[in-house]
């Protein structure tokens, strides 16, 4: 299986801000679990804090992963780029957040890119990540 896995806005800065949120490692140490734990696929990792880069990443995708794992952080809320992005795309995507997005401010609760995404999974720290690379093997 081949994975990627992709992070948006300020998700480089986890383990520096908002610890009690996002927990206390950096994300490259995040990244280094994830492979890990999918010893023997393939799992590459990207992060950009710009919408178009990440619509790129996307489109790019096609054809060469068997699904995205994507964390498009406070894009989840607006970017309607990314969202055309993954509906443009037959690669599944499942949207992840580290943290419980219902539990926290209201305009977290609501994603304009989930209706395009195979599924969601959120609140489990950097367990998010894993749960969502599991749920391509049961497809």
């Amino acid at each position: 299986m081949k994975l990627l896995f992709i992070n948006g806005v300020n998700l480089n800065l986890t383990g520096m801000r908002e610890k009690g949120v996002y927990g206390e490692q950096p994300l490259d140490l995040i990244n280094a679990e994830i492979k890990t734990h999918f010893m023997g696929d393939t799992c590459d990792f990207y992060q950009s804090n710009s919408e178009g880069d990440i619509c790129t990443a996307i489109q790019l995708a096609e054809g060469n992963y068997d699904g995205i794992v994507l964390n498009a952080g406070a894009y989840t809320h607006y970017s309607y780029a990314i969202r055309d992005a993954i509906a443009a795309v037959t690669v599944p995507v499942v949207e992840v957040h580290m943290s419980n997005v219902h539990a926290r401010e209201e305009f977290r609760h609501k994603s304009v890119i989930s209706e395009v995404c195979k599924g969601v999974i959120c609140g489990f720290g950097k367990n998010s990540y894993i749960l969502a690379g599991e749920s391509f093997k049961l497809s």
